[in-house]
């Protein structure tokens, strides 16, 4: 786009300062967040810039700050996967509103494909973001090792389980007690008076679908349950169909499923209206998120609900206060684990997982 020259000039450092009377660098200072100003100096150079209508050239802030002013926001998932889940949706507006109110661009980079991963590197590696939010990684995913490299400050969603994730100094990351989350879902349905319990699962290189199983393991009271019970529905409503297909193959007498996403649980409801199978009263269902569709859902899903979108607010909190960004309230608010070379008050935040009662079960 080509400026008017009738268009009034864009006012520049030179004219807040005059407006402020103070000196250029004591603008610059106000406006790229330095300090050794005095307070009544400051709000004279900020009252200058709002009635100038001064915007700060990012070229050059970046060159004072050595700060983008932007976050790198990645998720290891295909389009199709992130703009059909809910589940991504709610993590996403969680993680704009935090970075947001601190000023603070939300880069999104997916994975499509594995050749992206190159791509991504390089942008990681380029300088072109302060900090990285990762989240649905899997367990061979050269991400972690790629924000490593770059010397990136990054916070994760979900348990670290990729190789080397043990080390010292331990990821920062963000989760909800899948586990225990799990073991509610089973209980209620052994509660019920269910005996033949199945369980469709996430991706088991996902620590969040291994921790969801675990979890049903521990509610069994056995570590090797009836792998006729145990199908993967890869945490899409069509892997939920065809897996819901195959448990009542394997175990037509199976009386009740935990399946791990809400998501999965609409397409195992599917499933078992076309068998003919009636819920709650031949086979029971619970999922798992409380996200739409467990509303969506007929009848309506008993499901464990995790604040999907606080956990990317805490995210985005977390990696704010490792960049120490002003204005955030985070992190640490959790059963943490320590060590996360990221200072004494930051630590990984694991969130309460609590289950509510519908009519699917």
């Amino acid at each position: 786009m080509v400026s008017d020259p009738k268009d009034p000039p864009r006012p520049t450092l030179e004219a807040v300062a005059a407006r402020a009377g103070v000196s250029r660098a004591t603008v610059s200072r106000v406006v790229n967040g330095g300090t050794g100003v005095r307070d009544a100096v400051r709000e004279r150079v900020r009252q200058a810039v709002a009635e100038l209508g001064y915007v700060p050239n990012s070229a050059a802030r970046s060159l004072v700050t050595r700060r983008t002013g932007a976050v790198a926001v990645i998720i290891a998932e295909p389009e199709t996967r992130i703009f059909t889940d809910p589940f991504f949706g709610h993590q996403l507006r969680g993680i704009s509103h935090e970075l947001s109110a601190a000023d603070t661009q939300l880069v999104l980079l997916l994975v499509e494909h594995r050749d992206n991963y190159a791509r991504i590197g390089r942008y990681l590696a380029g300088g072109h973001a302060d900090g990285a939010l990762m989240f649905s990684l899997h367990g061979d995913d050269p991400l972690p090792a790629m924000a490593e490299r770059a010397g990136l400050p990054t916070v994760y969603g979900g348990r670290p389980g990729w190789p080397g994730a043990d080390r010292a100094p331990r990821p920062l990351y963000v989760d909800t007690d899948n586990r225990d989350g799990a073991r509610q879902a089973v209980r209620h349905l052994l509660g019920r008076g269910r005996r033949r319990i199945a369980v469709i699962t996430g991706p088991l290189d996902q620590t969040s679908a291994l921790d969801r199983l675990d979890g049903y393991r521990d509610a069994l009271g056995t570590a090797d349950p009836d792998p006729r019970l145990i199908a993967d529905g890869g945490f899409t409503a069509l892997g939920g169909e065809h897996a819901m297909a195959r448990l009542l193959d394997a175990a037509p007498d199976l009386d009740a499923v935990f399946v791990c996403s809400d998501l999965m649980a609409n397409g195992a409801l599917r499933t078992l209206r076309a068998r003919g199978r009636r819920v709650p009263d031949d086979v029971a269902v619970v999922g798992y998120d409380d996200l739409e569709p467990a509303a969506w859902a007929d009848p309506p899903l008993t499901t464990v609900r995790q604040d999907v979108e606080e956990m990317g607010r805490l995210m985005a909190r977390l990696l704010l206060r490792r960049l120490g960004v002003a204005g955030t309230g985070a992190g640490g608010t959790g059963a943490g684990a320590g060590g996360t070379g990221a200072g004494p008050d930051l630590a990984p935040v694991i969130t309460k997982a609590r289950l509510v009662v519908r009519e699917s079960s």
